[in-house]
């Protein structure tokens, strides 16, 4: 069901879709926390009201540039100057670099416009930009590794809540700042990479179908033969359960209002 990067087909399954536990959505994950972040036009729903089955992973993002660029390190970000590619609205690749300019005063220009990932990527090759923020990991390493082992990018840093183990030695975006308040924004913001790829029902199902589903997310998730293909096909499996998710939004929307004020400014779309 596309449009909106996933707003239409969530306010379907809150409004509209059935609530006998025949119809499950999955979507962006930001989507759920826009309008927490004041992003609420055509927003129709509430999200931790969802019948959450869980998500498959958990997911760190990277900031990644060309080698040409010269950005190798958190300390390169922080004093030499470059060109982000985004795609805008409200994407990751825009959200991120905003956040990252904003609250660690970062010399970057942001160029938006890109239709997506390969694009972005692209214009990394042909030297229009210099990187990318909000890069997903899993999706990096199963569709462009080959720049990586080429040597062809460098990840000076990487968004989530906590490390992958298979960047050990990447900063994460959590650590480079010790203040409460921007540490609490930074989780509210972050925290969508906790939920990479969720699945839910509508509200208000039985607690039955609901347990009967949750179950069947939980069974595949152990499943296997379901593991070995995600594994052939360079899909993490790290799956949330529904009641985390659940719980995880619940935190989420109770956050106090100056964390929600700071959040918002630090996502908001400038120059």
């Amino acid at each position: 069901m596309p449009g909106a990067g996933s707003l239409k087909a969530v306010n379907y399954l809150f409004n509209v879709a059935p609530r006998d536990g025949t119809v499950i959505g999955a979507f962006a994950p930001g989507t759920v926390l826009e309008p927490l972040l004041g992003r609420s036009e055509g927003a129709q729903f509430d999200a931790p009201s969802f019948t959450w089955l869980g998500s498959i992973s958990r997911e760190v993002s990277v900031c990644a540039f060309i080698k040409s660029a010269g950005i190798r390190t958190w300390d390169d970000m922080r004093s030499k100057r470059y060109v982000i590619g985004a795609s805008g609205g409200g994407a990751e690749s825009d959200v991120f670099a905003n956040v990252l300019r904003k609250l660690f005063r970062l010399p970057l220009r942001i160029v938006t416009g890109y239709p997506g990932g390969t694009e972005i990527i692209l214009a990394m090759e042909r030297h229009e930009v210099d990187g990318r923020c909000g890069w997903s990991w899993t999706s990096l390493l199963s569709r462009s590794k080959a720049l990586l082992d080429g040597k062809q990018i460098d990840i000076p840093l990487q968004i989530g809540l906590e490390k992958d183990k298979a960047l050990a030695d990447v900063p994460l975006i959590m650590d480079l700042t010790a203040e409460p308040l921007e540490k609490a924004a930074l989780k509210l913001i972050v925290s969508r990479q906790s939920i990479a790829r969720p699945f839910a029902a509508p509200p208000g199902i039985s607690q039955d179908r609901a347990r009967v589903l949750r179950a069947a997310f939980a069974a595949t998730m152990a499943d296997q033969a379901f593991r070995e293909e995600a594994k052939n096909l360079s899909l993490d499996v790290d799956p949330l359960s529904g009641a985390d998710v659940e719980a995880l939004l619940k935190e989420i929307y109770a956050s106090p209002a100056a964390v929600v004020k700071l959040a918002s400014e630090l996502v908001r779309e400038t120059p």
